[in-house]
């Protein structure tokens, strides 16, 4: 008798302060990787699918991100240089006094 399946895996990849695209307020977001993988006995062997997504910690809002998009708010919450708070996936205005 052969046991296998699948087990889940989330995993907090950052904190960041964007601007929820639900509520409309600029509160903390927390990014997610979930990881599904294949387990034979109970071991886990290999990711089947990976999923990202940011979650607004207000409202509870989920929205899915690409790879790219994950990487980039990432490396965004690593260089501490949030620069006000930008909504998902807009382009950032320039100041004008």
């Amino acid at each position: 008798m052969i046991i296998f399946g699948t087990k889940g895996y989330l995993y907090q990849l950052a904190i960041l302060t964007l601007v929820c695209g639900q509520c409309g307020n600029p509160s903390a977001h927390t990014l997610r990787k979930r990881v599904t993988k294949f387990t034979l006995f109970f071991v886990p062997l290999f990711p089947v699918s990976t999923r990202y997504a940011t979650q607004c910690t207000f409202c509870g809002a989920e929205q899915k991100v690409t790879g790219e998009q994950a990487e980039q708010l990432q490396a965004q919450a690593l260089s501490g240089g949030q620069g006000g708070q930008q909504p998902y996936g807009q382009p950032r205005q320039p100041y004008q006094s």
